[in-house]
């Protein structure tokens, strides 16, 4: 890498961008993980985030550096979703994208739209959740449902390079670690099925059926994602702790299936603690550095210092906005060359293994853990 090349980088936990027009309310709404109306007179443009939307994202549009919020967004509707998309999805420089495509799907870019606008490969990661709840609405049966999910994923992660579930959305981190028995997995299965029959809207979210679908992605030995911290109010934070996972991850320890830890604030560094102890456990920041700001080199900081470097890997888990894939890019080359540069400028690291160390998060742990081709 010269100096003129920027830090390769693989999202190996991202979503598609927005493909139809945003207003400043829709733009807004995605600049938070907290929905809902705001007290009149306030805006989620002052944040960490939205300022740094107005920073650093300004000059890509063609605009001076923090402009006001009415101009930007002014901006923004002018040059119309596919150009801003554009624009701001190359400026990125990101290698590959690897495409959480389980929430929103209909909103937002596929993972083939994403690869035609920033020109650069995407690949699919398969939601567990998804998968599963489409089976029980096609109409399995009780008896049935664990035998079509296998099928059902076994098609749809035909041509993916991981998976993902929300087992911290539906239900909590603190699931009984041990595979459930047939049994138990048929009887939640027609539990499931009522509750659709009543609410075509219900969500699986009973805890034997979490833990029979994690257990058969763990059987298919692709990288399983694990949301783990900070999110929607669906979220409760602390059940949410990665620690909580202590007895699952000694249960797969002998699979060999990586388990891949997401997100993690504030628990990154328990996050990183299990990185260290297991074999298996590899953890991100995704959205949080976004999310803090001015603030994002010192969490980058303590997530680096038990986490085995070959164990970290980059992500911006950004949605909707293209602000937030672009901003996840520069911001962690920023932080990284920060805080690896004053370690070697303490004398503590030598210059050629901070490079090294970016090389392995920036891209090298997601190629070898996904099993990425180089491109």
């Amino acid at each position: 890498m010269t100096t003129a090349e920027p830090l390769a980088l693989i999202d190996h936990h991202v979503h598609g961008a927005v493909t139809g027009a945003l207003d400043r309310a829709g733009i807004e709404s995605l600049l938070t993980e907290g929905p809902g109306p705001r007290p009149a007179g306030t805006s989620m443009f002052d944040s960490q985030l939205g300022f740094a939307v107005r920073r650093w994202c300004a000059p890509v549009l063609g605009l001076e550096p923090s402009v006001p919020a009415d101009e930007y967004v002014g901006r923004r509707m002018e040059l119309g979703t596919r150009e801003v998309n554009r624009r701001l999805l190359r400026a990125a420089q990101v290698e590959a994208w690897l495409v959480d495509t389980g929430y929103q799907s209909g909103q937002v870019a596929t993972p083939e739209q994403l690869a035609e606008a920033s020109g650069r490969p995407a690949h699919e990661i398969v939601r567990l959740e998804a998968v599963a709840e489409q089976v029980a609405r096609e109409g399995t049966s009780a008896a049935d449902f664990a035998g079509s999910f296998s099928a059902a994923l076994a098609a749809a992660s035909a041509g993916a390079v991981g998976l993902k579930s929300i087992a911290a959305y539906r239900f909590g981190l603190d699931f009984e670690p041990s595979r459930p028995s047939a049994a138990d997995v048929a009887a939640a299965a027609g539990r499931l099925l009522r509750r659709i029959d009543a609410d075509p809207a219900a969500r699986l979210d009973d805890e034997v059926l979490l833990r029979h679908l994690i257990w058969t992605g763990v059987d298919t030995g692709l990288p399983v994602q694990f949301h783990v911290g900070f999110g929607d109010p669906d979220v409760r934070l602390h059940r949410a702790d990665p620690s909580l996972m202590h007895d699952f991850l000694l249960a797969t320890r002998a699979t060999g299936t990586p388990i891949m830890l997401l997100h993690c604030y504030p628990h990154h560094r328990q996050a990183g603690y299990l990185a260290n102890v297991f074999p298996h456990v590899y953890m991100d920041l995704g959205a949080i550095l976004n999310h803090v700001g001015a603030r994002s080199a010192a969490v980058l900081a303590e997530a680096l210092e038990v986490t085995p470097f070959h164990k970290m890997l980059y992500s911006s888990d950004a949605f909707g906005l293209p602000e937030l894939h672009y901003l996840g890019a520069l911001g962690f080359r920023r932080d990284l060359a920060r805080v690896t540069g004053e370690f070697v400028a303490d004398g503590a690291w030598s210059a050629a293994d901070a490079g090294r160390v970016a090389n392995l998060v920036g891209s090298a742990n997601a190629r070898r853990v996904y099993r990425l081709a180089r491109t």
